[in-house]
């Protein structure tokens, strides 16, 4: 027995000089100092965001939340001035992030688990407008491009883009495929869904990048374009439905190991998310107020990621 005992204590022991104690066996760390989470443009990400933070602070964390770009956050978190973003869209981070991914200053820490969509979208009396969506080859007919063509465009069709600092693909497929089309960037998320309600209550011929979850799909009725064929692989020639992943400072796990677990253990539901969007876009209700009722009501969802990180 005590020669048994004895090995199970050198075990340990070199289990603790190895590290590879459970990653549950962690502690608060640096619990004084704030955990910055990166706040970005769209309401998804504040939503998945303030998730993360009140639950953080359940854990006994100080949080603050920090308002940053969709490009320029990478910098931040490289150099530690941020400490974690819980949404990446990894279709969208620039030349940036793979930088320094590479030079190991951030570290990706898994799946957000938020089934996604994205892609160039339109209201669906435009099938009448353009026969033959949602098949892309229906854009290039001269009747569509006429009805979809502005003041500003012509005699090109407008293609309503996101903002010019989120990036996007939309104006390289165009090129690449020779459409008649010039991508005008929209000014935020809000004008977006301006836009899309205008040409719903108007019957305004609309052609425009989107993305889900986003209550706005939850209450237009809209297609989806079938794309065309990648001209190359790369992310800068294709639309595919992203993946959405948690990035950490590089320093993050050493400082704060608890929250470090806890943020590998959280998940964000599509369908919840979006029901939370339409509380706080649509009807007005406080972001804080809004994601405090669904912890409350999902205790059974979050608390074992919180009782993984506290083991």
């Amino acid at each position: 027995m005590l020669k048994s005992t004895m090995l199970q204590s050198a075990g340990l022991a070199l289990a603790i000089l190895a590290g590879v104690l459970p990653a549950g066996a962690a502690d608060l760390g640096a619990k004084d100092e704030p955990i910055r989470l990166a706040m970005l443009e769209w309401t998804g990400a504040h939503i998945s965001t303030h998730i993360a933070g009140q639950l953080l602070q359940k854990l006994g964390y100080k949080v603050e939340y920090v308002t940053a770009g969709n490009f320029p956050q990478f910098s931040g978190l490289a150099d530690g001035t941020l400490s974690a973003s819980v949404e990446i869209w990894l279709n969208n981070v620039g030349d940036i992030f793979p930088k320094v991914l590479a030079e190991k200053k951030i570290e990706d820490i898994g799946k957000l688990g938020l089934e996604t969509k994205e892609g160039w979208i339109y209201p669906k009396f435009m099938e009448q407008v353009c026969p033959g969506l949602p098949d892309w080859t229906a854009l290039e007919k001269p009747e569509c491009v006429q009805a979809l063509s502005t003041p500003e465009t012509a005699p090109n069709g407008r293609f309503l883009d996101y903002p010019a600092d989120w990036g996007s693909r939309a104006a390289t497929i165009i090129a690449d495929n020779n459409m008649p089309y010039t991508a005008v960037p929209s000014g935020s998320e809000g004008a977006l869904v301006a836009e899309l309600e205008a040409s719903e209550a108007a019957k305004t011929p609309l052609l425009m990048m989107f993305w889900g979850p986003h209550y706005a799909l939850a209450e237009n009725d809209v297609g989806w374009v079938k794309m065309p064929p990648c001209k190359d692989e790369s992310n800068e020639h294709c639309i595919r439905p992203p993946d959405v992943d948690k990035i950490v400072w590089s320093g993050f796990g050493q400082k704060w190991p608890a929250a470090y677990e806890f943020l590998k253990q959280l998940q964000v539901n599509a369908t919840d998310q979006q029901k939370m969007m339409l509380a706080v876009d649509k009807k007005g209700q406080d972001l804080d107020t809004v994601v405090k009722a669904w912890v409350e009501a999902n205790e059974a969802v979050w608390k074992p990621w919180i009782d993984a990180a506290k083991e």
